[in-house]
């Protein structure tokens, strides 16, 4: 029997990837290749804006090169892993990708792909000369019940033998256990991953009679239970939940972006998101003049279109002092990714 461990969240495992290690470090970029799939799986969880055929890097949408290595250097990403949609029907987009994060990056830049497709030699050739280091798979569900004798049992053969770590990556619903003899056959890992409600699968899910766990998470009622109840029959697995999705990857995540992008009077927060203060104003000449009178540090604001950003203790101490020059003064907790989320903001 594998040795389970616990883990943060709710998740647990007997073993963990290069590339689950990396994303629980929060120190993975996502690199979305495509929103075009073909597939039809009643719980994915894809929004509706990510369905067409763009590329994001992390939540900004690229319109070229320059722009994906800018943000994983903003994040000080160690890999990056590939997702969509499904990638492989790009596949020339990630080709070029690889060699692109590979060639600015180092070859220890660790890169993964997801694909619910059986890939064939000559792909997998290509893919790994480009650099890619490991693979999961996603089969779709009607593929389950002969899993041993379809063409994901020779695609990841053909993957071990050409040197990739790989894996299959699954939600973990009831059925899930099918994949037992088929990873011991093949010595690959597996991944579970808790199921969730989201926009787009909601209807599907309910007519299922799938339920909420709780009225304060998206997770899916019993979809832990699917994986504990057969994670022992697996060598290697691992059960990843909706909250360490969510508390635990994105929170590491956010942090390194915001301790590579914050400025000097941007305070981070255990979250990653960072506050700074705010003042509004069509007058910034006064403001500044205002700023320098009460002898504020230079470093400690920024001069923005009608407004000016400012450390937001500082803010606070001087509120009254700038009011009557001020349209609108307030403090704002938004996320340090380019689209910039805002989280609260507070009139002062």
């Amino acid at each position: 029997m594998a040795n389970i461990q616990q883990a943060e969240a709710g998740s647990f495992y007997s073993y963990l990837s290069t590339g689950c290690k990396m994303c629980r470090d929060g120190a993975k970029m996502v690199l979305y290749i495509t929103g075009r799939c073909g597939k039809n799986c009643f719980y994915c969880p894809l929004s509706e804006e990510r369905k067409g055929d763009a590329v994001y890097a992390n939540e900004k949408k690229v319109q070229c090169d320059d722009e994906v290595i800018e943000e994983s250097m903003r994040m000080q990403a160690l890999g990056t892993g590939i997702t969509g949609g499904e990638p492989l029907l790009e596949v020339e987009r990630i080709l070029h990708y690889i060699h692109l994060l590979k060639s600015t990056f180092g070859q220890k830049y660790h890169i993964h792909l997801y694909t619910a497709l059986p890939v064939d030699e000559k792909i997998i050739n290509n893919l790994v000369e480009a650099g890619l280091d490991e693979i999961r798979f996603h089969p779709p569900l009607e593929e389950w019940g002969n899993i041993e004798k379809s063409k994901f049992k020779t695609a990841i053969l053909n993957c071990k033998q050409a040197g990739l770590e790989t894996g299959i990556e699954v939600p973990a619903i009831e059925g899930v256990g099918k994949f037992a003899d088929l990873c011991d056959t093949v010595d690959c890992y597996i991944n579970f991953n808790e199921l969730e409600f989201t926009d787009t699968n909601y209807e599907e899910l309910h007519r299922r009679g799938y339920r909420l766990k709780n009225d304060i998470s998206n997770a899916v009622a019993g979809s832990r239970d699917s994986a504990l109840e057969v994670m022992k029959h697996f060598k290697r697995g691992h059960f990843c939940s909706s909250a360490y999705k969510d508390a635990i990857q994105l929170r590491k995540r956010l942090i390194r972006i915001a301790e590579t992008t914050s400025r000097p009077f941007d305070e981070i927060t255990d979250d990653g998101t960072i506050i700074f203060g705010i003042i509004h104003t069509k007058n910034t000449a006064k403001i500044l003049e205002q700023l320098q009178e009460l002898e504020v540090p230079e470093e400690m604001y920024e001069l923005k279109e009608n407004n000016i950003e400012i450390a937001s203790w500082i803010l606070e101490d001087i509120a009254d002092e700038i009011r009557d020059i001020s349209d609108k003064i307030e403090i704002i907790e938004r996320y340090p990714t380019s689209d910039g989320l805002i989280v609260e903001s507070m009139p002062v």
